[in-house]
């Protein structure tokens, strides 16, 4: 069996009818400035499956992303689905994802995604007035009630999901606000945080970017209320990775993990990188209408890219906290230079976090390995 790896797709590119304005995904586009409109062809759409699934996986995991992946029309996952079948193998389990802002679900959209068991990320960074703050459309004007429009649909049509939150400068000081706004729509109990940083091209931090002791607080003050009140029925991906590597001994998050050889993203037009975060013409491994997944898995690049995760900062080699964080993820050591040997950006909150909560982290995952032994 080779490696397993996961796709993230990127069918429409960047393209997306919001313009979030701490989308790092928009610059991309530069990439490609000889089209205007960017949409995964049916050849490049049959050539991805149909290569990925001739692999030995013990699941094909489809994630669809963007920009926004639901601008390629209903009809561009039905045929998606439809190769699944046709390349796919008996006994072989297929995974897709989808992340989506929803603004463009309606309900024949939801019941495809319910029938073909997808599983959907939905981008809600908190109440209106903190949602709409940065997720605009190109008028400026606030998506949050277009948001729960198309989250109606994927509830009426029983859809798996799960809420993805951008922690930014809007809602970096009001976790309570956010977490508890979350759990009154009372449609999931699956939610997972994203910390926002970004920085220009001289390395300063953006606006509505985060520190790194904001991090730390806002994960703090998530947890403990989680702890106290939600432990038993609330999943916070955040807090689920963590458990689950001390469980079952690997990561099943990149962030948690020492090389970053974890999945490749395919772009519109067939052309692969290592990360979401490093689409960048240096890096680009191929394109899947030319290369076999065994090449782009063997490349030195690649390899050399995943290996970026062990240049840790001397600091790093002597912090109790790294098995967990390995010094972060590459974007948040690169600011202004290409330098991975730099500490994260977010490290003073990572610490203060596993600080504050690793002891209990170590006492609920022995509790499940306690539990799995008397079964």
């Amino acid at each position: 069996m080779e490696r397993p790896f996961s796709l993230l797709i990127k069918p429409a590119s960047a393209d997306c009818n919001l313009r979030c304005t701490y989308c790092f995904y928009l610059d991309h586009l530069q990439m490609y400035p000889d089209e205007k409109k960017h949409r995964m062809s049916t050849p490049v759409l049959k050539q991805l499956i149909s290569s990925y699934m001739a692999m030995e996986m013990p699941v094909y995991s489809f994630n669809w992303q963007g920009g926004e992946p639901t601008m390629m029309g209903l009809n561009f996952f039905k045929d998606a689905i439809e190769f699944q079948k046709i390349y796919g193998r008996s006994g072989k389990h297929v995974s897709n994802s989808l992340q989506t802002n929803t603004t463009l679900i309606n309900d024949e959209f939801a019941a495809f995604l319910a029938e073909y068991r997808f599983l959907v990320g939905v981008s809600l960074d908190g109440p209106e007035n903190i949602h709409n703050k940065y997720r605009v459309n190109a008028s400026g004007s606030g998506s949050h009630n277009r948001v729960l429009k198309g989250l109606r649909h994927l509830v009426n049509n029983k859809v798996d999901f799960n809420f993805l939150v951008l922690v930014s400068e809007a809602n970096v000081d009001k976790p309570f606000e956010v977490y508890n706004y979350l759990k009154s729509l009372n449609v999931t109990n699956f939610f997972q945080f994203i910390p926002c940083v970004e920085f220009d091209e001289k390395g300063n931090k953006l606006p509505f970017s985060i520190t790194g002791k904001q991090w730390g607080d806002f994960l703090l003050k998530i947890y403990y209320e989680w702890e106290k009140r939600d432990r038993t029925h609330v999943s916070i991906r955040n807090f689920d990775a963590i458990i689950n590597k001390m469980v079952l001994g690997k990561p099943h998050t990149c962030v948690l993990d020492n090389n970053c050889c974890q999945y490749f993203v395919v772009e519109y037009n067939g052309d692969v990188f290592p990360c979401d975060f490093f689409v960048e013409e240096k890096l680009k491994l191929g394109n899947v209408t030319r290369n076999g997944w065994r090449y782009f898995l063997n490349t030195g690049k690649y390899r050399k890219f995943g290996q970026n995760k062990m240049k840790y900062n001397r600091e790093c080699r002597q912090c109790g906290f790294v098995e967990f964080c390995h010094g972060d993820c590459l974007k948040h050591r690169k600011y202004g230079q290409e330098n991975f040997q730099q500490l994260s950006f977010l490290c003073e909150g990572i610490k203060s976090f596993y600080r504050e909560t690793l002891n209990e982290f170590r006492k609920m995952a022995a509790d499940i390995k306690t539990r799995n032994i008397a079964r």
